[in-house]
């Protein structure tokens, strides 16, 4: 969606002059309808809907069927949302929690930069949502829905009037609730990517910080204020600086995605080479901005150190290397693909191009269509950024580090993102097809009286239901990950606030090894994930939180 978006944001008169034609044909057509000049009871030009910007005849169908997908994954959402009530800590937020307590938000993130890994921007940000204990954690997923709902809404409507269509609300709601319910629930780690403050923050955070960077892009490089311009492109620097000591996975495809959109603006002719600059800038000021967060995070002592307590392995460029990266990309992709729910993005797509009024000067025939080089731009990124993701779990994980399913979200968002795009452009050339045809059906009858709506062909209510009916079945398809979350993550809550409770009453009586339970969730570590205590960071860490020298197994 945003790719289209991006790589026409140069071309601010070729769409004012389409919105401007679009605008004037309805204002002289509805002049003419109320004056009874030019309007006879016959199409004076029966072939209009083929080239004019005209949806599929109106009715209740579409706006029944974006109501129900709506209402079907903001309940998945939802109940997401409220989980985040119940979450307790585990794994990494036992360090996380105490260090921003103790240390605060600038302790938490200097202790990142100099004992950890370096990751400033997230050691900042989580001493943002620590603070104050662990409320932060509990509004956090609501947090993200909330923004990402809003930033998915706002680029689809970029995406929409870049092909010259007219946004509806309830397409771009439902397709930005699917695209969200998918990436919660579809796959192996809903609890990491939704609920555990680590993982949303590394590596979910980055996908919503860049659907507004992109955002940003587009009113940068439109906006004729200079000083405006200026303060977009800086902005650009500082984003993509942030990203770099945020999260790895995401600025490797971020930075690809961007790399490409900035040699297809370069290569591609039309727009004056003044107009064209203002992308290109903003991509390489965005490179640039990642490229120098990578050097630092690369650099810092606590990435030395980290790296320093791995054993060594062949050079990630060596062929065997290659060849077993390669093999778990392939693993990768295949739990990706097994998973056909997936498919639910593409299908609410196709919702967004039969409401949207998409058409005219891109499906007709004999008009200027969408180069091959945009349509096709999503899946060279989407592959290789993937493929740069694995690359880089093996060579901070190992072999196993494929499995770490929380990072993959750094490249499904796109590749949801793609496929939405790819079936509103497949709805829109439907809408068009049946626009044409009913306009030639309707060359040897009466017109509507009164300025009557024509009412739904059935060719436009097959296409809105099967639509429907299958995004509707993608979301039925998560109900029992849902659930079964829902179960684990309540019960784990009651759990956890018993033994709490418990463990405070000893600590205040003055015991200083106190027994733990370990209470597993989401496929993370808990105390006693290893029998040498002394390695053991996750119960070490919980007993710094409970104010004890130590905590056993219980």
């Amino acid at each position: 969606m945003g790719t289209a978006s991006m790589t026409g944001t140069g071309e601010g008169k070729g769409e004012g002059e389409g919105t401007g034609r679009g605008t004037g044909t309805a204002a002289r057509t509805g002049t003419a309808a109320r004056t009874g000049v030019g309007v006879g009871r016959h199409s004076a030009d029966p072939g209009r809907a083929t080239t004019g910007r005209r949806p599929f005849p109106r009715g209740p169908v579409l706006p029944v069927v974006c109501a129900t997908v709506v209402a079907a994954a903001g309940a998945l959402i939802a109940v997401g949302c409220f989980l985040g009530l119940y979450v307790r800590p585990t794994s990494d937020d036992w360090c996380a929690a105490w260090k921003a307590r103790d240390l605060g938000v600038l302790g938490i993130t200097s202790d990142f930069y100099t004992t950890q890994n370096g990751r400033v921007t997230n050691a900042f940000l989580s001493g943002l949502v620590y603070t104050g204990g662990l409320t932060g954690t509990k509004i956090l997923p609501t947090v993200l829905a909330v923004a990402f709902t809003a930033g998915l809404v706002l680029l689809g409507r970029e995406f929409v009037r870049q092909l010259g269509g007219i946004p509806r609300v309830l397409p771009l709601i439902a397709c930005a609730l699917v695209v969200q319910a998918l990436l919660y629930y579809a796959g192996t780690r809903s609890y990491q990517v939704l609920l555990w403050a680590p993982a949303t923050i590394s590596h979910t955070l980055p996908s919503v910080i860049g659907v507004w960077a992109l955002l940003l892009a587009v009113r940068t490089v439109r906006h004729r204020s200079t000083a405006v311009r200026a303060a977009g492109f800086a902005a650009a620097f500082l984003l993509g600086f942030a990203i770099g000591t945020l999260s790895e996975p995401f600025a490797l495809v971020s930075g690809l995605l961007a790399a490409a959109v900035g040699l297809l603006v370069l290569l591609r002719p039309g727009p004056p080479a003044r107009i064209r600059r203002r992308p290109l800038v903003w991509c390489l000021l965005w490179c640039a901005g990642l490229a120098c967060g990578l050097v630092a995070l690369y650099t810092s002592p606590g990435a030395r150190w980290r790296r320093a307590q791995q054993p060594e392995r062949a050079s990630m460029l060596s062929s065997d290397e290659l060849r077993a990266a390669f093999e778990d990309w392939l693993h990768m992709w295949g739990t990706v693909t097994g998973q056909w729910a997936y498919l639910g993005a593409a299908a609410v797509g196709v919702l967004l191009g039969l409401g949207s009024r998409i058409g005219g000067r891109h499906f007709a025939p004999g008009t200027r269509r969408l180069p091959l080089t945009v349509l096709l731009l999503p899946v060279p990124v989407v592959l290789l950024g993937s493929f740069a993701v694995v690359v880089g779990l093996r060579s901070g994980y190992g072999p196993s580090g494929w499995t770490y399913a929380r990072t993959w979200t750094s490249f499904l968002v796109p590749m949801e993102l793609a496929l939405c795009g790819y079936g509103a452009l497949l709805g829109a050339a439907a809408a068009a097809a049946a626009a044409a045809a009913a306009g030639a059906g309707a060359a040897g009858r009466p017109a509507a009286r009164g300025g009557a709506r024509t009412p739904p062909t059935a060719t436009a209510v097959t296409v809105t239901v099967a639509a429907g009916c299958l995004v509707l079945a993608s979301t039925a398809v998560l109900v029992p990950n849902v659930q079964q979350l829902t179960t684990a993550t309540v019960t784990r809550a009651a759990a956890w606030d018993a033994q709490n409770a418990r463990i405070r009453a000893e600590a205040a009586r003055g015991a200083t090894d106190i027994g733990y339970t370990p209470l597993h969730i989401g496929n993370l570590a808990e105390p006693f994930f290893t029998r040498d205590y002394d390695r053991d960071w996750v119960a070490a860490c919980a007993s710094r939180w409970y104010g004890i020298p130590r905590i056993h197994p219980r």
